[in-house]
């Protein structure tokens, strides 16, 4: 997810310099983390809701309320986790600290940092234009882009089936056009699921779906942390934003929602 809105900023933010078609491989033990999203509720005691800048509203000019522990937003359903984007009447009643959005949604982060392993995130993503959904990564405390950024999966909803990897950091973002990153396309992507893999050493990290990475940056800069600060723990974060300087580029269709990203599983295998 882009995460910092710098003014005048190009609305076409994917990268597409650092494409790569290689295999992924799956570790074969157990995951050191994994949530199947087969209890009844959502595991908070694992995933946190991120609200804390409702009341300010959202960066990059996104347009959404995220709820915390809210069902309409966020909820288990058949197996999966629904984070659900609705247009709806808000007020300050209702949501103190309601920011004069009229669209709600949710924002998950893991509570606890993970660091450098084998990530896959099995999702289905919303096609209505205006959604922007993300799975990505965010350290603990800094500023952007310095703290840096991991993008293993964004698609805007007017761009469909088109996903994005990218990485951020204070070198090389999207505010001086030097993000690095890939995009492919998957045609199925809003109507089935898919696993996004993310695997992250101190060497390199590579995205890719489906055991097909797409996207490689290597660190050939070791101790600079312009160009690599991806050498600290960072948080897991799931969210689906609407509208935005990318997702909204061609406006939101209010006739689509609500719409929904669904994950099926999230697995971590902690690098050795």
């Amino acid at each position: 997810m882009i995460w910092f809105a710098i003014a005048l900023q190009a609305v076409t933010l994917g990268a597409t310099n650092y494409t790569v078609d290689a295999p992924m491989q799956v570790p074969a033990s157990q995951p050191t983390l994994a949530d199947e999203f087969d209890a009844s509720a959502i595991d908070q005691n694992l995933w946190r809701f991120d609200t804390h800048r409702n009341a300010q509203g959202w960066y990059n000019n996104e347009l959404q309320y995220y709820s915390a522990a809210r069902a309409e937003n966020a909820r288990i359903e058949n197996g999966a986790l629904v984070i659900e984007a609705r247009r709806e009447p808000m007020s300050k009643a209702m949501f103190p600290d309601w920011g004069g959005q009229h669209y709600s949604s949710a924002k998950l982060v893991t509570n606890a940092p993970l660091g450098h392993g084998f990530y896959q995130i099995r999702a289905k993503l919303p096609c209505g234009r205006g959604g922007w959904p993300a799975i990505w990564m965010l350290p603990e405390g800094g500023s952007w882009p310095e703290m840096g950024e991991i993008d293993i999966m964004e698609m805007v909803g007017w761009d469909a089936n088109v996903v994005h990897a990218t990485l951020h950091s204070g070198s090389y973002n999207h505010a001086k056009g030097t993000q690095r990153g890939a995009q492919r396309r998957i045609d199925t992507a809003c109507t089935a699921f898919h696993n996004y893999q993310l695997e992250w050493s101190a060497e390199a990290i590579t995205i890719g779906v489906d055991g097909r990475a797409y996207m490689r940056v290597t660190n050939q800069a070791p101790g600079d942390k312009g160009a690599w600060p991806f050498d600290r723990p960072y948080h897991l974060i799931l969210n689906l934003a609407v509208g935005g300087d990318w997702g909204g580029k061609e406006g939101v269709d209010d006739a689509a929602m609500p719409v929904q990203l669904t994950i099926d599983h999230v697995r971590y295998w902690k690098a050795d």
